[in-house]
């Protein structure tokens, strides 16, 4: 992970991944609870199985530029697969990019194995 972001975001801007995780994180296990709630004849249950699974781990921020593309590429396979109403996925599609390509911020497990060691004197 270290490689991939040169510093994780600290302050504000962390504390606002932070939130940007947990809104993607809630609405896609909302997205998933709901399909369970009312599955309809043709939907197979993997999708939303894996959906809860990424949300686990962008709340927490651990893996957060996988869990973010796989967000992305599976809502993106549901906007394909099931054109119904494309608006809830397209924007998890969206979120699940941006956070795989801005990385998770400090407050998150990422910055606490991959972030760069400080060793006081």
């Amino acid at each position: 992970m270290q490689r991939l972001f040169t510093t994780f975001a600290d302050s504000w801007p962390g504390f606002g991944l932070l939130v940007q995780r947990l809104v993607t994180g809630f609405a896609l296990l909302h997205d998933g609870v709901l399909q369970f709630r009312d599955p309809p004849m043709v939907t197979p249950i993997a999708p939303q199985a894996l959906e809860a699974v990424l949300a686990i781990f962008i709340m927490i921020g651990l893996w957060t530029p996988i869990a973010g593309a796989l967000i992305a590429a599976v809502e993106v396979w549901s906007v394909l697969a099931y054109p119904g109403n494309p608006g809830t996925a397209i924007l998890l599609a969206t979120l699940g990019a941006t956070l795989a390509m801005i990385g998770p911020g400090a407050f998150s497990i990422d910055a606490r194995l991959f972030g760069r060691k400080h060793f006081g004197s």
